[in-house]
């Protein structure tokens, strides 16, 4: 499992991770399967979320009470997890009350004195940068949260946001797979006119985080689009999927880490965001941190899935 410091933090982490959004109806040692594989494979970096599961905090007690991790235990694992969306509604709350709440009950359902890092849950448009910084200030002072982060933020939000807050924007979680790939399809195409994977809808965030330093978490690696379905084995994408049985055979390896390794070559450093509670694919997926894959498969895959390469 390739590893790296994260920018902004004295964290070594992997670059893939275990996302927990789905364990809610397992059983204990289905959870416990779950993350003694995923960590067996070298995936120590454990992503929740606040809404996950069922109620708030579903997901995250859950895992506490499958795992009843001890403080060493405890340790040996980079733990993130993420608030601002509320279910009723549903609306978004960046507020510093709301951030503040939700923390303290992630950490009580989670078992746990602390998060490594905490994301800002999709943009909220009613932002008061201002909150969020007391709640950052306050949350590390406390020794609450170590890092901070956001997911699905445009630059021009990371800036309003970074204008005010002290602490560093260590993470974007953002959607990302071969086939759902704007963030970095429109950057190949540039200056197409007519071509609508030229246009820019987000500001050019790939090229602002590797600029800053904002480590990109990629989600949904295996998801055709917004969860319409995985696009591995698909009759939607008989050309992609030929070029990953190709690769497949050539590396040795299941199609979900040539999926994987199409993410992890790319030279941000992203690190991918797994939702899969299958243990057999964690491990299938965990086998792509690492394969070089060449430019010329790189390509040929982003080529396969539909994109342009003028």
């Amino acid at each position: 499992m390739k590893t790296f410091t994260l920018p902004g933090t004295d964290l070594v982490v992997p670059n893939v991770v275990l996302g927990l959004m789905r364990i809610q109806d397992k059983s204990d040692e289905e959870v416990r399967t779950l993350v003694s594989t995923a960590r067996n494979a070298g995936i120590t970096f454990l992503d929740h979320a606040d809404v996950y599961g069922t109620g708030m905090h579903g997901c995250e007690r859950r895992f506490a009470e499958a795992l009843r991790l001890t403080s060493s235990e405890r340790e040996q694992f980079v733990i993130q997890s993420k608030a601002g969306i509320v279910k009723d509604g549903p609306y978004f709350d960046f507020s510093y009350e709301h951030i503040v709440e939700s923390v303290n009950g992630s950490l009580v359902a989670l078992g746990t004195d602390y998060l490594d890092i905490l994301l800002l849950h999709r943009p909220d448009a009613l932002v008061e940068p201002e909150e969020v910084a007391r709640a950052f200030d306050e949350l590390s002072a406390a020794g609450k949260v170590r890092a901070f982060g956001v997911s699905n933020q445009t630059p021009r939000q990371l800036d309003l946001l970074r204008r005010y807050v002290m602490q560093p924007i260590v993470a974007n979680q953002l959607q990302l797979s071969i086939t759902h790939a704007p963030i970095i399809a429109q950057g190949v195409a540039a200056n197409m006119q007519g071509l609508d994977q030229s246009i820019v809808r987000d500001d050019g965030i790939l090229d602002y985080c590797r600029l800053h330093d904002i480590t990109i978490q990629a989600w949904s690696p295996f998801q055709a689009g917004f969860f319409d379905g995985p696009f591995l084995g698909s009759a939607r994408y008989p050309e992609l999927n030929a070029v990953i049985d190709r690769l497949s055979e050539k590396y040795g390896v299941p199609g979900e880490a040539i999926a994987v390794a199409w993410i992890t070559r790319h030279p941000a450093r992203m690190q991918v965001v797994l939702g899969t509670t299958t243990p057999e694919r964690v491990v299938a997926a965990a086998q792509g941190s690492d394969i070089p894959i060449t430019r010329a498969e790189w390509y040929e895959l982003f080529r396969a899935a539909g994109y342009t390469v003028p």
